[in-house]
């Protein structure tokens, strides 16, 4: 049963057509297709994250959202890698949204609207957020500090989110970093964001591929254990990102933050896939159901509003629940 929240429509959810502004956050390899289609489904918008997915493994995926699902979702690419043919794969494929990152909006803006898509931005700051609309992206995502994953910018959500919204106005602003009720969509809200952007959240909905201990390191976290950090950079270099401290990242602050490849434990094998990959220590991979070995020394991203999630739920239920939540904060009634 979708989570109809008619008092927290926006214009942006009628030019996405979904019913309430909750987006599910583009959580890398932990995302599944029944983690977007269980987020559509409710209502708000699931973002599949494909920047690492072949591009031949494309269509199967978004088969399988459609098949649990007939409600709008997106699919989000990282600009800083080759993705041209990963994004010609979700434009062949109908996806009507397509969010991007880390990059230059303007190589495929052109693109993505020849094929009638909607194209949204991740920015970490009023200037990129300028350049995004000037490159013609139909909406820009706010990025606040206390994100997690790989983190674009230096500023807080709060003084980020009306400071991009003055920047671009009248285009569509949505918030991000540190949103994990109804309380903080609600607040966003009133900072004139038209929907909230969540991913540590989700990291805990039960259909997301996230291993248990991973699962349960973000449920028992203090806002305070997400460290914002470039210790897990294996694959993805010079991208700062949050993530919970660990034994790896400790162990690599007090021997005084080495570069690569002198860092300790370095190339030490730490887990094994279900296929029998090897995953090392400082790699830019999180610890995902199937996996054995020492996955607690992986990287555990996570944001500051770990602090805030205490339960593992079905996505449907994190989207009813933070709807309900937020139209009682927009209405007083904490």
């Amino acid at each position: 049963m979708p989570a109809h929240a008619p008092s927290l429509t926006t214009p942006l959810c009628r030019r996405l057509g979904i019913d309430t502004p909750i987006i599910q956050a583009p959580i890398g390899s932990t995302v599944t297709p029944e983690l977007v289609a269980a987020v559509s489904g409710a209502g708000g918008l699931g973002m599949l994250a494909l920047t690492w997915t072949p591009a031949e493994e494309i269509a199967p995926i978004i088969d399988r959202v459609r098949i649990l699902t007939g409600r709008p979702f997106g699919a989000n690419l990282v600009l800083d890698f080759p993705v041209a043919d990963r994004l010609d794969a979700c434009l062949e494929e109908g996806v009507p949204i397509i969010s991007t990152f880390w990059g230059d909006p303007a190589t495929c803006t052109a693109r993505i609207h020849a094929a009638g898509a909607v194209h949204l931005h991740v920015v970490g700051s009023p200037d990129e957020a300028r350049r995004a609309a000037d490159a013609g992206v139909d909406a820009v995502v706010a990025q606040g500090f206390e994100a997690g994953g790989h983190v674009r910018g230096l500023t807080a959500t709060l003084p980020l989110v009306p400071a991009v919204v003055d920047a671009v106005s009248p285009l569509p602003v949505i918030a991000a970093g540190g949103i994990a009720d109804g309380r903080g969509v609600a607040a966003v809200l009133m900072l004139g964001a038209q929907a909230a952007w969540s991913g540590t959240r989700f990291l805990t909905a039960t259909e997301a591929r996230t291993h248990d201990s991973y699962r349960r390191r973000v449920i028992d976290a203090r806002a305070e254990e997400a460290h914002y950090t470039r210790c897990f950079d294996g694959g993805w270099p010079n991208a700062p990102h949050r993530s919970l401290r660990n034994g790896t990242l400790t162990t690599w602050e007090g021997a005084g933050f080495p570069l690569s490849p002198s860092r300790p434990g370095e190339g030490d094998t730490v887990a094994v896939d279900s296929d029998g990959d090897q995953y090392l220590r400082y790699q830019d991979a999180v610890p995902l159901a199937g996996m054995t070995g020492d996955v607690d020394s992986m990287a555990l991203y996570a944001g500051q509003s770990a602090g805030l999630v205490r339960e593992i739920l079905p996505a449907e239920m994190i989207v009813a629940r933070t709807a309900a939540e937020a139209e009682r904060a927009m209405t007083g009634e904490f």
